[in-house]
């Protein structure tokens, strides 16, 4: 499906239900538009007027894209051809071009905007001065029920994310040795990403290592970094490349040293969980929880029950974390075309852990893994 033909889809589905739509930099606009997005940075970079950049539009006009002109010229957003665009001069004021488009839309008195779920504080500020008696409702929910379906066509671009996330893998286990540092491992997957042709990560790529001399410690990156992966230990990846606009999420399970009996039981429930939920993700069958309680099950039976933290996986896309989530309370039914992570694992604390993850397609017949490399134990000696 061509960004023209989902355009006049959800044009058509808010026909209605919203007067004004507003779209900044994000995956519902390059779901839409095209318009790509850019590698995120950790603290804001901002120009003149950004407020406004992103696209304005309605259930009858077609998109204008407005721009400072530092993200037109320097983010080369100028060359798109797609699309009707508006650049605002450094000097200019950006309230008086919104006020502009806003006028040639004719809107009502009491107009419903609807904005996407990443627009900032501050274009809303300014939109209320602008519109001060409009009501504001997501945009953002109004284009999840076409983003939550992928075409067939999405999912082979999805298929060609992971290809080449598991071909950087492939390459980083090349490079895997005793005495690396988190640290290493993380920048070789990083790079093995970008040479093999992705914009970079996906998200931030990460490591959940842990032995019985090696604790396991969340969200403590400058910490862990600089630890020496001396064996015995269990090193658990979490990474995906980017593809055309689209993200995968990867995970697999490596040893430091011969593997214990407990490391090699351990890495065999979480993979007995991944092929049970796999087998329980049916379209027109089963619920997101239920495809949860099916995976989970596998790891309670074994005693190992607490040491599953998380949620089975979530819906993926554009976006790697996408509603639904496969977890207990969310009752959504599966449709043939979701796409979701499969991700079990086992973390412990002070002993050995264990995860895998691949994006899997709902089928009536059950789920059709996207990516199936390297199913056993990887021993790095």
């Amino acid at each position: 499906m061509s960004h023209n033909e989902r355009l006049q889809r959800f044009q058509a589905a808010v026909a209605g239900r919203a007067d004004l739509i507003y779209l900044p930099h994000s995956a519902d606009l390059e779901y839409l538009t095209g318009v790509p997005r850019d590698i995120p940075n950790y603290g804001a970079v901002i120009h003149p007027g950004a407020w406004l950049e992103g696209v304005w539009m309605t259930p009858a006009r077609p998109p204008i894209l407005l721009l400072p002109r530092m993200s037109a010229e320097f983010g080369g957003l100028n060359r798109l051809s797609n699309i009707d665009i508006r650049v605002l001069g450094d000097w200019d004021d950006p309230a008086a071009l919104v006020r502009d488009i806003v006028r040639g839309f004719q809107l009502p008195e009491r107009p419903l905007v609807a904005i996407s779920d990443h627009t900032t504080g501050e274009t809303v500020v300014n939109l209320q001065r602008i519109l001060p008696d409009a009501v504001f409702i997501s945009a953002t929910d109004l284009l999840r029920p076409l983003r939550v379906i992928k075409s067939e066509d999405e999912i082979a671009v999805m298929r060609r994310a992971g290809q080449i996330t598991e071909a950087a893998f492939a390459d980083v286990l090349k490079q895997l040795k005793p005495g690396m540092t988190e640290l290493d491992l993380i920048s070789e997957v990083d790079y093995q990403l970008r040479r093999h042709g992705s914009l970079g990560p996906s998200f931030t790529t990460s490591l959940y290592n842990s032995g019985p001399n090696h604790p396991l410690l969340f969200g403590q990156r400058l910490a862990t970094w600089p630890r020496v992966l001396t064996p015995p230990v269990s090193v658990l990846f979490d990474f995906g490349a980017v593809h055309e606009g689209y993200c995968y999420d990867y995970g697999r399970t490596v040893s430091f040293g011969a593997p214990s009996a407990e490391q090699v039981r351990v890495h065999q429930l979480v993979m007995e969980s991944q092929r049970a939920g796999i087998a329980a993700l049916r379209a027109g069958s089963a619920t997101t929880s239920q495809v949860d309680a099916a995976a989970r099950q596998v790891i309670a039976d074994a005693g190992y029950g607490e040491a599953f933290r998380h949620r089975l996986g979530h819906a993926i896309g554009m976006d790697v974390h996408e509603p639904p989530f496969l977890t207990a309370g969310d009752e959504t039914p599966l449709q043939e075309g979701m796409l979701f992570t499969i991700e079990p694992s086992i973390t412990q604390f002070n002993s050995f852990s264990a995860r895998v993850e691949d994006v899997v397609v709902a089928r009536p017949g059950g789920g059709e893994p996207l990516t199936s490399g390297y199913q056993e134990l990887i021993v790095i000696e």
